[in-house]
């Protein structure tokens, strides 16, 4: 017994200071801009063990020196509650979370029935802009509780510690937008040979509907979805509220 009391007390302080060590690094970007992201550092690591060669283009921009039409689209296709919720969009969350219910109870039940090739469900995210960066940050991307548990957490830091401006600039500048193509200013470089601050209403509606998917699209650049939503959301830009 005393020897699980032991392991239960190491293991509480273990998962302390992790947290401790997170706050201080939260804490740190309030003035400081982090340099890189768990998800670029691994993808980094990806390409150069793939491709023996890493192409890389990112650059760091502030806040005013990204268009405010970049900005509006992002909340506006990713997370339209950014400035009102505290982190976690509960509605958008369950609502998600039941859609993947549904899609894998029909992609079972088709199993069921003998179909020869089932496709594993779409999975629908309902992640807010601090949840993602949240786990861009400091996260892997492998799918479990305890990772989701731990993403919470470091959502809740973000709010507490950060202003709504602090994180969407971070988001905005970390984001990835294709295959090594990493934040606003590299993004806009890339598709439109222009700088984050002179991006139009449809060229940051055209970026903004690239996140789910940016590596996907950037292969697709005449796609039809591409070009319908972005035209979508650059004609719901006005309605964004920005922190």
């Amino acid at each position: 017994m005393k020897g699980l009391l032991r392991w239960t007390f190491l293991l509480a302080a273990a998962l302390l200071a992790l947290q401790l060590f997170f706050v201080a690094r939260i804490a740190l970007m309030v003035v400081v801009n982090p340099q890189s992201t768990a998800f670029e550092r691994s993808e980094a690591w990806r390409l150069l063990n793939e491709k023996d060669q890493l192409r890389w283009r990112q650059q760091w921009v502030d806040y005013a020196d990204i268009s405010d039409h970049l900005k509006r689209a992002v909340i506006a296709s990713e997370d339209d509650g950014f400035t009102y919720h505290d982190g976690v969009d509960w509605d958008a969350l369950e609502k998600a979370w039941q859609k993947n219910a549904k899609a894998e109870a029909q992609a079972a039940k088709k199993a069921a029935n003998g179909a020869k090739v089932v496709k594993p469900p779409k999975i629908v995210g309902g992640s807010t802009i601090t949840q993602q960066l949240a786990k861009n940050l400091f996260l892997s991307g492998e799918r479990s509780f305890v990772r989701k548990g731990q993403e919470f957490v470091l959502t809740f830091l973000l709010e507490q510690l950060l202003s709504k401006r602090r994180i969407l600039e971070i988001y905005l500048n970390h984001v990835e937008w294709g295959e090594g193509v990493f934040g606003a200013e590299a993004a806009a470089q890339h598709y439109f040979r222009k700088p984050a601050a002179r991006l139009t209403p449809l060229e940051a509606a055209r970026l903004a509907v690239m996140l789910p998917r940016p590596k996907y699209f950037e292969k697709l650049p005449n796609s039809s979805y591409l070009a319908e939503r972005s035209a979508v959301i650059a004609a719901r830009l006005w309605n964004a509220e920005l922190p």
